[in-house]
């Protein structure tokens, strides 16, 4: 679903600053902004004190990594790669706000923009001239042995089930709606969103889904198993890993940053989860030519569809 929404009044500037190239486009961000009418607030990924020493920046109201850094902002603008996006769509879903992603590291997959034209995504973010789409998330639910709750998450990229013990595998048995599917030693398990489907599971041999598809990917990495494939379920679907008591403690992780302890014997359950993120888009580039570009894929010799 698309929402058009007026412009912004206030932006929080989420910005990675490990170094004076991204503290220099960072500062160029938010005069630009405060110079088109714009409150300003920021927030750093790392270490503070570059951004309070900052001629420019430090003029600003700084936040750390807190749900109060978003609260009663517009939008929140983020300059940076992956990790920086998945951290500031933390804050940004805790406050439901529109978060837009600037890529100012390689790949840069979750950002809608490109860093070398960061001037002209934030004069359309000065106008209001962009829409909001919706992207499904996870809830995370860990239990122990007995049934009571260790801990409580989301994601949007996906929950990750890892184990802890290096030297061994993990003993795990997939359930999907209740129902036992699969039982395997293993590295762990990956249930994620068609949004996180090119990040880690990805790489864990998974299928790319457009992020249009609602649905659930499960992964298991690195299983011992002859049937290890990937799984799509219903976005309505309850996927639980159960880990065997006798077995090594494993992780739950949740977009690379947020863990809940799993001890032998505990289960995690992952839903859709009840709120979206809200993501800004900039422009119509289809996920297809997205998809070719963030990869470099080959497509020599394509002539298209005859007309």
């Amino acid at each position: 679903m698309t929402e058009e929404i007026p412009a912004p009044r206030e932006v929080l500037l989420v910005a990675h600053t490990g170094g004076d190239d991204k503290l220099s486009s960072a500062a160029a961000a938010a005069q630009q902004l405060a110079d088109g009418g714009l409150t300003v607030r920021v927030m750093s990924t790392g270490d503070p004190a570059p951004v309070a020493r900052h001629e420019i920046l430090g003029r600003f109201p700084r936040y750390g990594h807190t749900p109060d850094a978003a609260r009663g902002v517009d939008l929140v603008l983020v300059l940076g790669g992956d990790g920086t996006f998945l951290r500031a769509a933390d804050i940004a879903h805790a406050q439901d706000v529109p978060v837009l992603g600037v890529n100012m590291g390689h790949i840069g997959f979750l950002a809608e923009w490109e860093g070398e034209d960061l001037q002209a995504a934030i004069d359309r973010v000065i106008t209001g001239d962009y829409r909001v789409e919706n992207r499904m998330t996870l809830s995370v639910t860990v239990r122990d042995a007995q049934g009571r709750v260790l801990g409580t998450g989301w994601a949007l990229n996906e929950c990750s089930v890892e184990n802890l013990n290096r030297q061994g595998v993990l003993d795990a048995v997939l359930e999907v709606d209740q129902r036992p599917v699969g039982s395997f030693g293993c590295d762990g398990v990956l249930v994620s969103t068609p949004t996180g489907s090119t990040a880690y599971a990805f790489s864990a041999g998974g299928p790319v889904l457009w992020p249009e598809l609602e649905s659930i990917l499960v992964v298991p990495s690195n299983a011992h198993t002859l049937f290890s494939r990937p799984l799509v379920v219903s976005p309505d679907s309850m996927v639980a890993v159960e880990t065997n008591p006798m077995t090594s403690p494993a992780t739950a992780v949740m977009d690379g940053f947020r863990q809940i302890h799993m001890p032998p014997g505990s289960r995690v359950e992952v839903r859709r989860g009840p709120q979206d993120v809200r993501w800004v888009r900039l422009d119509s580039e289809p996920f297809a030519d997205r998809m070719v570009k963030k990869f470099r894929l080959p497509i020599t010799g394509w002539r298209g569809p005859r007309r």
